[in-house]
């Protein structure tokens, strides 16, 4: 290492003389010379171009530290400091490769750097080789969507519970982002099936193509959930007071048939329909609201046996209740075969007990 020596005090002294012109052409001089023996390098040696690199990094021209950057973001063992110095720089030209390629960042740098700078800071940090779930937690709370959908794209990203939580609430209504959290292989299981219950039809179809073993379970078990959930936002969100009004008034003057009933349901009208089917079956509107809210089939169709309604205008009340998820072809034919099995007379036993179990009166809001 005899250049060694004599280039640092050619450094020391273009620093102290503050010949401001020279500094690049040392730092691409040095950066040179660390490059060609960084394999031969002891901690001591690199600690000093660390000091050397770290002072001139601060006086030289972006498009010079962007070069600076370049060179060194490659290599295993570059000094620290400029490294660090280099990655916190408020250009993203100079900043992305250091972040996207430095081995020399450990985790809480990553993290102060992603806390505290730019979206194009953190999307370079979304594209390194690997990612540990104390960087991607920072990710996907504070990036933007371009930042999410390049972490989720990392192979060598991987996230933690809390991630996934995160990372659940905002792909809701987002086609794309929950599509790549659906196909991160380990997603945990209660949140990919959460998942599949708010998406999309579309995304639902193209998640479970992916998980083929697991498509009966994954249909019946997000079924449960999205009627679970749906029956909570509802309980907590339905006003009846207009459907009350108004269905209550047909009923009085004679007009509430089955054709009213079915109309509501196929206009999708979940207050009206509800109304009308307590008004038609003499229960409690919160009876029948438990019934269009609960994940099963079975007491809604006993309970449109027992009225005498028409096998279509079941069907649709059952489209009503299904909401987003909808219903498959062979859950349709299962319940047309259970309708047509069910006998009148135990529908009407049935419904008899609900009534004298909850009593009856005119609908009321529960």
């Amino acid at each position: 290492m005899n250049t060694y020596p004599t280039l640092i005090h050619e450094l020391e002294d273009a620093i102290v003389r503050g010949a401001a012109d020279r500094h690049a052409h040392i730092v691409e001089h040095i950066a040179n010379l660390f490059i060609a023996g960084s394999t031969r390098y002891s901690d001591e040696e690199i600690d000093l171009f660390d000091d050397v690199l770290t002072r001139l990094a601060i006086e030289i021209e972006q498009e010079a530290r962007a070069l600076l950057a370049n060179r060194l973001a490659p290599i295993n063992n570059a000094p620290r400091k400029v490294m660090r110095l280099l990655a916190f720089d408020d250009a993203i030209e100079v900043a992305r490769p250091v972040l996207a390629q430095s081995q020399r960042l450990d985790d809480p740098t990553l993290v102060e750097n992603a806390r505290t700078k730019s979206q194009q800071h953190l999307l370079a940090i979304s594209r390194r080789k690997s990612l540990s779930p104390t960087v991607t937690d920072v990710l996907v709370e504070r990036g933007d969507r371009d930042v999410v959908l390049s972490a989720l794209d990392n192979k060598g990203a991987e996230f933690s519970q809390g991630g996934f939580a995160i990372l659940l609430r905002r792909s809701d209504g987002d086609d794309a982002l929950a599509m790549r959290v659906g196909s991160r292989r380990e997603i945990p299981p209660h949140f990919f099936l959460r998942l599949l219950a708010t998406a999309s039809h579309a995304v639902r179809l193209k998640l479970e193509a992916e998980h083929p073993a697991a498509r009966s379970e994954i249909h019946q078990v997000v079924s449960q959930v999205a009627r679970r959930m749906e029956a909570e936002a509802l309980s907590a969100s339905r006003d009846y007071s207009a459907a009350l009004a108004l269905v209550s008034a047909l009923h009085a003057s004679k007009r509430l048939d089955e054709n009213k009933l079915a109309a509501f349901a196929k206009a999708g009208k979940f207050e009206e329909t509800t109304v009308a089917l307590a008004h038609l079956c003499d229960l409690p509107l919160e009876v029948i609201e438990r019934a269009m809210t609960h994940h099963r089939p079975e007491t809604m169709l006993i309970l449109a046996k027992a009225i005498g309604l028409s096998w279509m205008t079941a069907k649709a009340i059952l489209m009503l209740r299904s909401g987003k998820l909808g219903m498959s072809g062979l859950d349709i034919e299962q319940c047309l075969a259970n309708y047509e099995r069910l006998k009148r007379a135990t529908a009407e036993h049935v419904i008899n007990f609900h009534r004298k179990r909850e009593g009856t009166g005119a609908p009321r809001p529960s």
